[in-house]
């Protein structure tokens, strides 16, 4: 297990040591020290438990990648997720909302934290309706598919897997879903509602249009290189939807964004090394149902992001309600596997 983990606990080790001394530099006294150092803890907990789905997802998605493809995503996707979603999203963020340089918005969450976390929350509505429009159609492109043949809620599975014949049926759900939301929002709020989660939607099918063509490319040319950069780019994509909840959720901790960055960095990495064990275990083919339980977990997940548009649901809630689906998933493949030993 060591093995997995061991950058995981080193990451961890100098993080934390590293927001000790960050609380010591901007409050002077040990109280802010040790107050750094236990919000940047919450903080890696919080990350943990909002992307254990994505773990699985990940590690569903890496099993059919090439070694190379595979290497490059747990090397730079992990760079990307780490500094790119953590720290330069939420700068990004500012830059666009404020209309700023980049090294202002430095700045500006250095030495103004409390107004660089309200225009981070201030674009909270378009960020919520992005990564549930993304989420969701996750989630549905996995159960509306003719060739899923294992059922985990059986009752609801099996219905989605038939629907597949019906062309666009995900993207309709979203749509109808969008729809919804934007009946009950504020009129104020509609359009940069809609703008947003139709960049979402837009967003996942793009991603899936380039795989397919690079995939197709690919097996023209007879490689094997199949699931490459098309599969790259979509698990970035979805590591960047997963990553918006627990980036805003953070501001709710503490302003500083360089303390936000250490916290979620940390949680990102174990992220990482699950993803890592669950692929070179092939701990999906050993449980079943576990898969099942990350996807019901996204499609919550799209559900509540959706729903924060209007009302503000705790990051704890989220976090319970996901551990929870892959909790039980996880006991009914223990069970399966009780029951059926042979397989």
């Amino acid at each position: 297990m060591f093995h997995y983990f061991r950058w995981a606990i080193l990451v961890t080790l100098a993080g934390l040591a590293l927001a000790f001394w960050l609380g010591w530099v901007y409050s002077g006294n040990m109280t802010g020290a040790v107050s750094f150092f236990l919000i940047a803890v919450v903080l890696a907990v919080l990350e943990i438990s909002l992307s254990f789905d994505n773990a699985i997802v990940n590690a569903n998605k890496l099993k059919d990648m090439t070694p190379v493809w595979q290497r490059r995503f747990l090397t730079w996707g992990i760079l990307i997720a780490v500094f790119g979603m953590r720290i330069l999203f939420p700068l990004l963020i500012v830059v666009i909302a404020a209309g700023i340089g980049p090294v202002e918005a430095i700045v500006l969450a250095s030495t103004q934290p409390t107004e660089y976390a309200r225009i981070i929350n201030d674009a909270h509505l378009s960020i919520a309706a992005f990564g549930g429009a993304f989420l969701m159609m996750v989630a549905l492109n996995y159960f509306i598919d003719e060739g899923k043949d294992v059922h985990w809620i059986a009752v609801l599975e099996r219905r989605l897997s038939m629907c597949a014949s019906v062309r666009g049926l995900e993207v309709a759900l979203v749509l109808a879903m969008m729809m919804l939301f934007t009946v009950l929002l504020p009129v104020r709020d509609e359009a940069a509602f809609l703008f947003a989660g139709s960049a979402g939607l837009l967003t996942f099918l793009m991603v899936e249009l380039l795989g397919q063509v690079l995939d197709r490319r690919n097996e023209a040319l007879k490689t094997t290189a199949q699931g490459g950069l098309g599969a790259f780019l979509y698990l970035e994509v979805l590591d960047a939807s997963f990553s918006f909840d627990g980036v805003i959720g953070a501001f709710a901790l503490t302003k500083n964004l360089f303390l936000i960055a250490i916290g979620l960095g940390i949680g990102a990495m174990y992220v990482r090394s699950m993803t890592i064990m669950l692929v070179e275990r092939q701990t999906l083919a050993q449980l079943r149902y576990l898969e099942h339980g990350a996807f019901w977990s996204i499609l919550i997940l799209s559900l509540i992001m959706f729903a924060q548009t209007m009302w503000h649901i705790p990051e704890a809630v989220t976090g319970l309600l996901g551990a929870g689906l892959i909790g039980l998933a996880l006991l009914s493949s223990l069970r399966f596997n009780r029951r059926n030993p042979a397989d």
